[in-house]
């Protein structure tokens, strides 16, 4: 069996966002060595398309 190696987050991101991608919360921690600001879009980029996936598939689901 092959264990995945388990490393230290080197940020906490919690983002929230309205289903028509308005922003609600953000909050970030760096776990150690701040992030810059490039890193930091990144994370925001990378939970906007989640949550619009989201919002999509629930819709579906919904039949709207």
């Amino acid at each position: 069996m092959i264990t995945p190696r388990i490393r230290p987050a080197q940020a906490d991101a919690n983002f929230v966002f309205t289903g028509s991608g308005g922003i609600v919360e953000v909050q970030g921690t760096a776990e150690g060595e701040p992030f810059s600001h490039d890193q930091f879009m990144s994370l925001m980029e990378l939970a906007r398309k989640g949550v619009h996936e989201l919002v999509s598939i629930q819709n579906t689901a919904l039949g709207l």
